[in-house]
């Protein structure tokens, strides 16, 4: 058998430690405030399949020509903001699997659109003769090309990010912000940089146990799940002989081949990796979306690369550690669009009969993007720290119109319901300051 000692795996999982942890501490970030402009019309719908009306959860929906879009939530729905100035536009629906739909927008109505998608036939020729013969090898030529495939330009993006804490199914903590990220080429060393713009976070400590559960790592958590940019958080040179790779069966995505790779740690290997689904541009090797979560069989070694802090008395441990990216095009090029983490844990005190079970889920979608013609990052005292813990205060949850133009995702309905519970207890809040002499 093949193992590897704590202290040089937890050298190797540096960075997933510092990011992702369940912290039982107190924190305060400072926020920077900004005025949204007005002209902007939005459209809500749903995106499903043609044929069984099933939501498509994470379809893309990109306003055609533009550096615009966002993506449908869990349940598939969608909201999509458009300036006015570009009402006579098309909007470009995606979804792995399925053929590509477009619709103008003078032919959606402002909510309550269904769009459905069909699912993409593959002829046999696609399928039996050009796929390679060494998935492996197809996946270290898509690593390698990265430099001609995806952005070599600085970019800065827009994006939207939200965090969420359940316990069971009540919503505890809800977190939500939009962010500039300095994206540096693909083929640079360098890292990217976030700068907080906008945010708002609400957390129901009534609802949590006696100390508070806090998520390590805000929007990095979802930025370094960006495979392409960031590949030795999972395949370092050395690790990426440890998994096996092999073809399942080739898809569709924008009307273009994609080969499905599957990849698992091989069974002599006893460090927990990570196994799922790697997506692959058949034209030009281009890895266009991955799905995969981390092998958790040993709940101690997990617990350790999790939780940061914790009191004595009580034992923390994931049950599922899970990831998703998707990447975008533009020109020739791909990008990173979109990202999810989910972690699912239960906490046992010593002296309590039951467990609790929680999960944290934290996504971001990029909504729009430019070229970063001088290259310039901001300064270091603006820059979100990879340890960071949002802001405990409910700021912004009063006002229905918080994100003005900004493109977000879609509210799943239990988020909804916890936005407008937050909206009502703040109204309560000061009536009851107002009534105070």
């Amino acid at each position: 058998m093949k193992t590897i000692s704590i202290q040089s795996l937890k050298l190797k999982y540096k960075n997933v430690i510092y990011i992702l942890a369940l912290i039982f501490l107190s924190a305060n970030a400072s926020l920077f405030a900004f005025q949204a402009e007005n002209g902007f019309k939005q459209y809500e719908g749903e995106v499903i399949d043609a044929e069984n009306n099933n939501p498509l959860v994470f379809a893309t929906i990109t306003l055609e020509g533009t550096n615009i879009s966002t993506i449908s939530n869990t349940e598939g729905n969608f909201l999509l903001k458009v300036p006015s100035s570009l009402s006579n536009s098309t909007v470009v629906f995606s979804f792995i699997g399925y053929t590509t739909k477009k619709v103008a927008l003078s032919d959606l109505k402002p909510t309550k659109n269904k769009i459905s998608l069909n699912t993409s036939a593959l002829q046999l020729t696609e399928v039996n003769i050009k796929a390679p013969k060494d998935a492996k090898a197809l996946f270290r030529e898509t690593l390698k090309r990265k430099g001609e495939n995806y952005f070599e330009d600085p970019t800065l993006m827009t994006a939207f990010y939200r965090e969420t804490i359940k316990k069971r199914r009540k919503n505890v903590s809800l977190s939500e912000a939009v962010v500039n990220i300095y994206k540096t080429s693909y083929s640079s060393e360098k890292r990217d940089a976030v700068e907080l713009y906008k945010a708002r976070k609400s957390t129901d400590y009534s609802k949590l146990d006696t100390v508070a559960l806090k998520l390590q790592g805000g929007p990095f958590n979802t930025l370094y799940v960006d495979i392409i940019k960031y590949p030795d958080y999972i395949f370092t040179n050395e690790s990426i002989d440890d998994y096996e790779f092999t073809f399942d069966r080739s898809t569709r995505v924008n009307d273009r081949l994609i080969y499905v790779i599957n990849f698992n740690q091989l069974a002599q290997i006893e460090t927990p990796l990570y196994q799922g689904k790697l997506y692959i541009d058949a034209e030009n090797k281009t890895l266009t979306s991955a799905v995969y979560n981390l092998n958790i069989t040993n709940r101690e070694l997990a617990a350790r690369l999790f939780v940061r802090k914790k009191p004595k008395n009580v034992d923390v441990w994931p049950t599922e550690v899970a990831y998703r990216v998707d990447y975008r095009s533009k020109n020739g090029k791909w990008y990173y669009g979109y990202s999810n983490v989910l972690l699912k844990f239960k906490v046992d005190w010593d002296d309590k009969l039951f467990n609790s079970v929680y999960s944290m889920t934290a996504e971001m979608a990029v909504t729009d993007w430019q070229k970063n013609e001088t290259g310039k990052l901001p300064k270091f005292k603006e820059r979100l720290k990879k340890s960071i813990i949002l802001s405990e205060e409910a700021v912004g949850f009063s006002d229905p119109d918080f994100w003005g133009e900004y493109n977000i995702i879609e509210p799943e309905k239990s988020i909804e319901s916890a936005i407008k519970k937050i909206q009502r207890q703040l109204r309560r809040a000061e009536k009851s300051g107002a009534s105070k002499p």
